[in-house]
């Protein structure tokens, strides 16, 4: 059986057991038809799959979040307008729930904690409503022309903590008129349009000049996502193609949109061209197509012109707020514009030292280039944080607070500096200053990979396995390939005891990883984290080899170590972890104090819990600390 994440809807009709008893014939007859002439070829057009019929209810699977509110939403609004022909007892109102969750797939059947969540939230939507999670209100925000309305807490059963839910509340144009049809496969206004923005492909045939052609890519999916008429999908699960021939219509129906761009970029000296079309995501049709050819230093006018005409293309409303926030680039300095896009380049490469190391003297450079400019500002915090983490003394908590500081005063609704602020503070064991700056971070930008993650480890750290579990999951929506998302949800799952779905997480991050290291075969910590996975699947044999080849190149990476140490506590050899994990005291108070915290929550240590030289340790470590302790290596 698979394990997947998806959309799911559940949909019943109010009253129907009475609506048969009334008249079942009549009630059997008009269901089929609004099914037939309704229902379904609004699923179909939503790109869903009915899973089960249930009498009057259905279980619809969508690839697609967006799309599951869209098809909701259109699906109540259709119905609203042609019921009310009916006398009023004998109405068919649905009630429906949308959730995004864990499915468990068994053949054509869908079973698992998402579904019975849908089905909470649709028994608790209001006739013709919708009901949707927390989790769904947080990924669609306020671009699908649906306002949302928070209806608390609710417990649902079989499920640990309650939910949050909230109700739609849509006032769609085609409630008052029946939908247009899209003309040249462009969608009608105001049932909110969906793109993915794919990676332009490099040109400039010098593979250095990646960068440029990512950081273009990046910087245009940030420019729609500010338009409120668009869902835009996040870069990291549009840059999952990059280097992928793919087809357009599998793109749209994998990430569940109905417009895809793609170009390339061409880089010559002081020349720049940009070719950009786009696509209809649904039948492949190309929509409008430019190439532009500009001189470097007007590449900001040319960033700007490009997001327009896509906007214009898509035939949906630019407001005056939103023109001007497309248009404030940070910097008007082409030079610090690509020693900041270089900066990017090395900080998305991987989140090892080497790359974090690299990018940070770019960013640093960049603010060299043009003081002013906060995004670099935020790049520096963001480095640091990061090396924070692995103790890297050159990385100090006063260092990230200031320039996550000086890039808010420059530009107050940047959400990496708040991200950056969060993860120091959760690195300094201050868990509710660092949770409300994950929330401010994730209400500017939902999509933020580091909110969502330290958010997650903010919340494991301190045992709220469930909450963390669901942003994990969160997480590896928006970036399906990051092994470190992968291994963390594994771990949280073994803290709440689920076995099945801890396996199945280890099979996915060691795929991940076998990945990686094909790429990296010298880095030690991958080795270690595939030690710990191999050891959850059974594989001891070869955990123990991956783990002598991480300790024969480890050094005195304290990051390593711990992991190592992990790695041998799940192979049978808790020696050898002890020895790791002595090694920890060694680091900066700082460091010192986070080991300390995560290792009271951290389950790969769990079979070393009763071992007395353990317990000696950790009541060392934990009297060797002058401040509050921390987070995690």
């Amino acid at each position: 059986m698979q394990r997947r994440l998806s959309a799911i809807l559940s949909a019943d009709i109010v009253g129907y057991t009475r609506l048969m008893e009334i008249d079942d014939i009549s009630t059997l007859s008009r269901l089929k038809s609004l099914r037939h002439d309704l229902v379904d070829p609004c699923i179909a057009a939503h790109n869903g799959r009915i899973v089960k019929l249930m009498g009057d209810g259905m279980l619809v699977e969508f690839a697609g979040v967006a799309d599951a509110v869209r098809c909701a939403t259109e699906i109540q609004s259709r119905i609203a307008r042609i019921e009310p022909q009916q006398a009023q007892d004998r109405r068919l109102v649905y009630r429906i729930g949308v959730n995004l969750g864990y499915i468990i797939v068994d053949g054509d059947d869908i079973h698992g904690d998402g579904v019975n969540v849908a089905a909470r939230l649709q028994s608790l939507a209001d006739p013709g409503g919708v009901a949707i999670a927390g989790i769904v209100r947080e990924h669609i925000g306020g671009k699908l022309g649906v306002d949302v309305e928070d209806f608390g807490q609710h417990s649902v059963k079989n499920h640990e903590r309650p939910i949050q839910v909230h109700m739609a509340r849509f006032g769609h144009p085609w409630q008052d008129s029946p939908p247009k049809r899209p003309v040249a496969g462009v969608t009608a206004e105001g049932e909110g349009v969906s793109i993915a923005v794919l990676p332009f492909t490099n040109m400039s045939g010098d593979p250095e000049q990646e960068y440029f052609s990512d950081g273009i890519t990046e910087d245009i999916i940030t420019d729609l996502a500010k338009v409120s008429a668009l869902s835009v999908i996040a870069r990291n699960s549009s840059f999952i193609y990059k280097g992928r021939a793919v087809d357009m219509k599998q793109v749209g129906r994998e990430l569940g949109v109905r417009y895809v761009l793609e170009g390339s970029v061409r880089k010559a000296g002081n020349k720049v061209r940009i070719a950009a079309q786009l696509i209809n995501g649904t039948d492949g049709r190309h929509v409008w197509a430019e190439r532009y050819d500009r001189d470097l230093e007007d590449i900001f006018a040319l960033q700007d012109e490009i997001s327009k005409h896509i906007v214009d293309a898509l035939k949906v409303r630019l407001l005056a707020k939103e023109l001007e926030t497309i248009t404030k680039r940070g910097t008007d300095n082409p030079e610090a514009y690509q020693i900041y896009l270089m900066g990017r380049s090395c900080f998305n490469r991987g989140h090892e030292s080497r790359s974090i190391k690299a990018a940070r003297r770019l960013f640093a450079n960049a603010i060299d280039v043009d003081p002013l400019y906060a995004r670099a500002y935020a790049g520096l915090a963001d480095c640091d944080s990061y090396l924070l983490l692995a103790n890297d003394p050159a990385a100090t908590y006063d260092n990230i607070i200031d320039n996550a500081n000086r890039a808010l005063e420059l530009d107050p609704g940047l959400s990496d500096a708040h991200a950056s602020r969060g993860i120091a503070m959760f690195t300094k064991g201050l868990r509710a200053e660092a949770e409300a700056e994950f929330e401010l971070a994730l209400e500017r930008d939902p999509t933020s990979f580091e909110a969502n993650f330290f958010h997650g480890r903010n919340c494991h750290a301190q045992g709220q396995f469930e909450r963390a579990r669901g942003l994990y999951e969160r997480t590896i929506a928006l970036k399906p390939d990051d092994y470190r998302a992968w291994d963390q949800l594994r771990a949280v799952h073994i803290s709440l005891g689920h076995h099945q779905e801890a396996v199945q997480s280890a099979r996915e991050c060691l795929r991940l990883i076998e990945g990686e290291i094909a790429a990296h075969p010298d880095e030690p910590i991958l080795m270690c984290y595939g030690g710990c996975l191999l050891a959850d699947l059974g594989e001891m044999e070869r955990g123990a080899s991956w783990a002598s080849r991480a300790a024969a190149i480890a050094g005195d990476d304290l990051r390593v170590l711990y992991n190592l140490a992990c790695c041998y506590a799940k192979l049978g050899k808790p020696a050898e972890a002890i020895a790791c994990l002595e090694r920890q005291a060694s680091g900066s108070p700082t460091y010192v104090a986070s080991v300390v915290a995560w290792m009271k929550k951290d389950s790969d240590l769990d079979p070393l819990r009763n071992h007395p030289h353990y317990l000696a340790l950790a009541d060392r470590m934990e009297a060797q600390l002058a401040e509050p302790p921390g987070l995690i290596p």
